[in-house]
């Protein structure tokens, strides 16, 4: 016969038993919530890494000339390497085949490390002096209208009229030095200027400079030179490479074929300088 204790004690045991699984479960919850603070601390520290790397290095920038010096001590390698990874960075969803079609090669780069010279807008005539091989050629132009031997791409359009302004002491009045860009000047009008005259360098934006191409009215068989005007920064310290709405255009504007073609030829080649 069961007596009173016999009933109680199998209930005493599971009552006894309901303890041990409390720190058992508090355990699990420590775990997982100690896993979730890793987890997090990772990707804060993956962002944070990403992050820098993208990152402008701010001891490279001249605030007060608006310029990143960085470019300075890049060589064709370096800015092949750079541009590539612009691209990567922008165009994310590109497959490996349509990345390989958009890049720039080093030896299409000219090496321009040995200028020791700020790159600023006072210096880049001295620039275009020291490697267009004969300067004298920088004061004239080809007898075909809208055939420039120079072109310099930059990124907006007050920045190229700057820039104009920079190279005009290489205009005559047989050598014009063309402003090609969108802000206050209409497609047609640039159409017009380049069609009866004759050019000798020309300053534009990536969309303006292949729009005008694509129309014809701007000739490039007789170009020598395209500059980058890569060094410069805006108020926000980006240059031309380091915003998609212009790294793009302009990588698809240098990547054409027509320029392709002779970037690396031995005659009647096109020099690829950054400044």
């Amino acid at each position: 016969m069961l007596t009173e204790g016999d009933l109680q004690e199998p209930l005493l045991e599971r009552l006894s038993a309901t303890p041990e699984l409390e720190p058992k479960s508090t355990g699990s919850t420590s775990k997982k919530r100690k896993r979730g603070v890793v987890e997090q601390s990772a990707k804060r520290a993956a962002k944070k890494t990403k992050s820098k790397k993208n990152a402008i290095d701010e001891d490279e920038l001249d605030l007060e000339n608006c310029i990143n010096k960085a470019f300075s001590h890049m060589d064709n390698q370096l800015l092949a390497d750079y541009i590539a990874q612009r691209t990567r960075k922008y165009e994310s969803d590109l497959s490996s085949i349509e990345l390989e079609d958009k890049h720039i090669p080093a030896n299409a780069i000219r090496d321009t490390t040995s200028w020791d010279k700020p790159r600023t807008l006072d210096t880049l005539p001295s620039f275009l002096e020291k490697f267009s091989g004969n300067s004298t050629k920088l004061w004239s132009a080809s007898k075909k209208n809208g055939a420039p031997h120079t072109i310099i791409v930059t990124a907006a359009g007050l920045r190229a009229a700057d820039i104009a302004r920079g190279v005009r002491k290489f205009q005559t009045k047989d050598a014009t030095v063309a402003k090609l860009f969108a802000k206050h000047i209409k497609l047609q009008d640039s159409i017009k200027f380049l069609k009866s005259t004759r050019t000798g360098i020309a300053v534009g934006t990536p969309q303006r400079l292949k729009a005008l191409m694509d129309d014809g009215a701007l000739q490039i068989d007789r170009l020598e030179r395209i500059v980058v005007d890569a060094s410069h920064i805006d108020q926000k310290k980006r240059g031309i490479l380091d915003m998609k709405e212009t790294q793009v255009p302009l990588v698809v504007w240098l990547g054409q074929q027509e320029f392709r073609e002779r970037y690396t030829a031995k005659s009647g080649g096109i020099q690829l300088l950054f400044y």
